[in-house]
């Protein structure tokens, strides 16, 4: 008999998701993805200084504050047609790269790693035997016996005591959790160290940014990061190898630690490879800039479609009017006024909030569509795009990427494993791993280019009268963020945001095109319908930025369960 499984809110994210999904034969046949929550300041904004757009966009989440302010300035930046200096670039490009690894090394350990490792397992485990098999993955150097029997003992007071915290509402012991008790017991020292690590990488936002969340030091045209390597109160020598330092450790960390979890986790979970693919048309836009307009990137971007890497096309510019003319959004499937398709430029944002209807309204998640087709956005996007285009960091880190999982699994694997729940996770990975390298050339170019006596960081936007459009972008943790404005005679007449999880989150559109997280649902295994742990798997994978109750229904919406969710 078919069940209905309803899981509101999602945790282990920002906001409100929640996600319906039809379960018969211990396969998902059917999914609906809603966002619970509305986003308004598209209508707040309305009338206001374009320059200060970017400290109202920040607000649009408690997570991704950063990326919507450099989306923002790149929008107004866009508008103008202003350039900004290469200090300001390279500064907004460290930001970025910081906020990046903060994020993803969050993401893998704090907020998915409880998916995959059954946490009270570890208490089985011989810290010896674990540190043997650590030492067989990497060079780490606090993956010791002493250090993991620590955490052990630790773990085993927390289990005795009651005070499980953060572990306590895992799905331990479910059928689906297959990782060795060595392997769980060296993935919970590792998520206690990235609690380190994150918080290193994080103190570079605030310092370049002047505080996180919520930076406060761009402007549109540059950064308000004043340059005097004599003076301490601004952007010198002092401040700029405490960066470096940061980005050092991090990278250690990347490479040595998330890099060989996550091919080992991908490994021993070999069965999961042929799940959670969902849409294999991918988008993603170019990052890094390395030049003052945003024509030369270190990070690629382009689309995919079909899953054919050789249909790759890429996105070249700032500019580009491929993506330019290629967005539109759907309101067919969500709570708003009307059923319209339309370019961002030409939207609006009215909120007529419904009932739930499977075959009507039921989200407040707008439906994007990139040449009328929904798109799978994110590391995953990026890592295929830069593969297909033979980007050299690219293919060098998913080659050894592969090969690591490959000889774990004692077995031969190739990129088409990447199209799946856990090749998400592998492409975060990939993503991170080339993220740590860049960030480091950026570092260099900047001290290189305040080296040459180079100090300019802001160049002042002029504001024509009449209208102007522009449109800015920025390849987030979760995938192609855009930011759209219309300015007319020097104010906001309309601002729209076409985010990550909008482009994976969203609903059916009129067409009944099923957007990336409901496609990617269907097919997976359900083991225990009670405790439905193969959603959320395959949900956080996409590292959901849209909440702690959990309760399964039949299909006549009885509820015959109610489970609370870790």
């Amino acid at each position: 008999m078919s069940k209905r499984i309803v899981v509101d809110p999602v945790t282990r994210i920002e906001g409100h998701l929640r996600v319906d999904v039809e379960v018969d034969g211990g396969h998902v046949k059917n999914a609906w993805s809603s966002g619970q929550m509305f986003r308004g300041i598209e209508e707040i904004l309305k009338g206001r200084d374009p320059r200060d757009a970017w400290l109202f966009t920040q607000r649009f989440c408690g997570v991704c504050t950063t990326v919507h302010a450099i989306a923002s300035v790149r929008t107004v930046e866009n508008a103008l047609g202003v350039g900004v200096p290469m200090n300001a670039q390279y500064i907004r490009n460290l930001i970025v790269g910081a906020h990046a690894m903060h994020d993803h090394i969050v993401h893998f350990y704090h907020l998915s790693a409880l998916d995959w490792v059954d946490v009270v397992s570890a208490l089985k485990a011989d810290p010896a035997k674990t540190s043997a098999l650590a030492e067989s993955l990497s060079p780490w150097p606090h993956n010791g016996t002493a250090v993991l029997k620590g955490v052990q003992d630790r773990l085993k007071g927390f289990v005795e005591a009651g005070q499980l915290g953060i572990f306590a509402n895992g799905y331990w012991g479910h059928p689906a959790m297959k990782l060795p008790p060595e392997v769980n017991l060296l993935a919970v020292s590792h998520y206690l160290q990235a609690l380190d690590y994150q918080r290193k990488i994080n103190k570079v936002v605030t310092l370049l940014g002047s505080k996180t969340p919520n930076i406060q030091n761009l402007a549109v045209g540059g950064v308000a990061n004043a340059i005097n390597l004599d003076n301490e109160a601004t952007l010198n020598m002092n401040k700029l190898y405490f960066v470096k330092e940061a980005l050092d450790e991090v990278q250690q960390f990347i490479e040595q630690v998330y890099f060989p979890d996550v091919c080992a986790v991908g490994a021993l979970y070999a069965d999961w490879l042929p799940y959670g693919a969902g849409v294999k048309n991918y988008l993603a836009v170019p990052d890094f800039p390395l030049d003052e307009k945003g024509t030369k990137f270190d990070l690629p971007g382009g689309t995919i479609m079909n899953g054919d890497l050789g249909s790759v096309k890429e996105i070249k510019s700032f500019g580009d009017p491929y993506f330019k003319e290629n967005v539109t959004e759907s309101i067919a499937r969500a709570w708003y006024d009307g059923d319209w398709q339309k370019h961002p430029y030409d939207e609006d944002t009215v909120p007529k909030y419904g009932k739930w209807e499977d075959d009507g309204k039921y989200s407040w998640v707008k439906a994007p569509r990139f040449e009328g087709k929904p798109m799978q956005v994110g590391p995953l996007a990026q890592v295929l795009v830069g593969f297909a285009l033979k980007h050299e960091p690219t293919v060098r880190w998913a080659a050894k990427t592969l090969e690591t999982v490959g000889a774990i699994a004692k077995t031969k694997v190739g990129p088409e494993i990447l199209h799946s729940t856990l090749g998400r996770h592998a492409a975060r990975m990939i993503r991170t791993c080339m993220i740590a390298e860049i960030t480091q050339k950026h570092w260099k170019l900047l001290v290189e280019n305040i080296g040459k006596g180079d100090t300019e960081i802001f160049r002042k936007p002029e504001f024509p009268s009449g209208e102007q459009r522009g449109f800015g972008f920025h390849e987030a943790p979760r995938g192609t963020l855009s930011h759209w404005i219309v300015i007319r005679d020097g104010k906001i007449a309309n601002y729209q945001a076409v985010v990550p999880s909008t482009w994976n989150a969203g609903p059916r559109d009129a067409k009944g095109q099923v957007g990336p997280y409901e496609a990617s649902l269907i097919g997976n295994p359900i083991a225990d319908a009670e405790r439905p742990l193969e959603v959320l798997r395959t949900i956080h994978s996409f590292d959901p930025c849209l909440a702690c109750a959990i309760h399964t229904l039949d299909v006549e919406g009885n509820e015959i369960a109610r489970v609370r969710l870790a």
